[in-house]
């Protein structure tokens, strides 16, 4: 009450007489949500805006929280509008297009995995005004290009010269307004000469060009496959594909069984087959095993039969030596 006292009574406020509106049965508060003291929190979790009481976010509680809507992403729903084709058919390919930049070809229509018939009149040739309006078109896109090449050339600091520095004068007049708060015998009006700041060369580039990856291409025309089967128990077996075993190396020291080490060294998917060739080769080694024993024993033959005849020879010869010496012997004791 001191204070009221020595200020001045409020200019264009409120009359003393005025009371404040009583506040109605919308404007009352609503209940406040019962919230767990600190310490206490365990299990609970903040489900809606008032669970905060126009507070922060509880850090003990580790979830996701979003007080007063802030940090939460808005995501708004695209829709899209529903066209129809040339014959009045709905065309729900819209959809596929969505999130593809502008330009992207994107294959949607069965009509796209088709073969296309390319009439005679899309083959004709270009008429002769077509050619000469496609013949200057490019001709002035070509000259638009080399004088770019030539001015940057000339140019190489790119300062405007001519009629683009050349000043531009603005008259400016004051609204009647300003014009009463102005100075009496002051201007009606003034010309503003609006000149280009000159450029420093030397000044250093004020924007950094980052090279932006090119975007993606058109996606490739999908591939169409027939409906789905069932899957027989025969199938399971044929794709159930054993885990990979090393036959070399075992870092975690599992115990793997033979029959299941086997089965990852893939024996099992090969089917054994004996060509004819093993026989023909068996067939060839006893062939020449026989032939080879006939030579052993015809050689040992003939060794007996030469051992034999030297061994006669040698008798023949002993016989007629000792016969020689009996002859000698016998007319020696006759002369005596």
């Amino acid at each position: 009450r001191g204070l009221s006292a020595i200020l001045p009574p409020p200019v264009g406020g409120p009359s003393p007489s005025a009371q404040p509106a009583a506040p109605t049965a919308t404007a009352a508060e609503r209940p406040r949500k019962a919230i767990p003291p600190y310490g206490q929190r365990k299990g609970w979790v903040p489900k809606s805006q008032d669970d905060f009481a126009d507070g922060g976010a509880f850090p003990e509680i580790h979830v996701a929280q979003y007080p007063l809507g802030m940090g939460k992403k808005k995501t708004g729903a695209q829709v899209v509008a529903l066209t129809t084709d040339g014959q009045g058919n709905a065309r729900h390919d819209a959809l596929a297009r969505v999130g593809h930049r502008e330009g992207t070809k994107v294959y949607s229509q069965l009509a796209d995995l088709k073969d296309k018939q390319v009439s005679a009149d899309e083959l004709a040739k270009p008429s002769e005004e077509e050619v000469a309006e496609t013949q200057r078109k490019t001709k002035e896109a070509l000259e638009a290009r080399v004088e770019g090449k030539i001015a940057a050339a000339h140019n190489p600091l790119g300062l405007k010269k001519g009629k683009d520095a050349a000043p531009t004068f603005i008259r400016y007049t004051p609204s009647a307004a300003q014009q009463q708060h102005a100075p009496p015998g002051g201007p009606q009006g003034r010309v503003i000469r609006m000149v280009e700041a000159a450029q420093d060369p030397m000044e250093p580039p004020k924007f950094k060009h980052k090279r932006v990856p090119r975007g993606p291409g058109s996606p490739p025309a999908p591939v169409m496959h027939s409906p789905p089967r069932k899957v027989s128990v025969k199938d399971q077996q044929d794709w159930k594909i054993p885990p990979c075993i090393s036959s070399w190396k075992n870092i975690k020291g599992y115990t793997v069984p033979l029959d299941k080490r086997l089965a990852a060294d893939g024996r099992g998917l090969q089917e054994v087959q004996i060509s004819d060739k093993f026989a023909k080769l068996s067939e060839a080694l006893y062939v020449s095993e026989r032939a080879a024993r006939e030579e052993v024993e015809t050689r040992n033959q003939m060794q007996r039969r030469l051992a034999l005849k030297e061994k006669e020879a040698k008798e023949e010869e002993l016989r007629m030596l000792a016969q020689r010496a009996r002859e000698e012997r016998v007319p020696g004791a006759q002369g005596a």
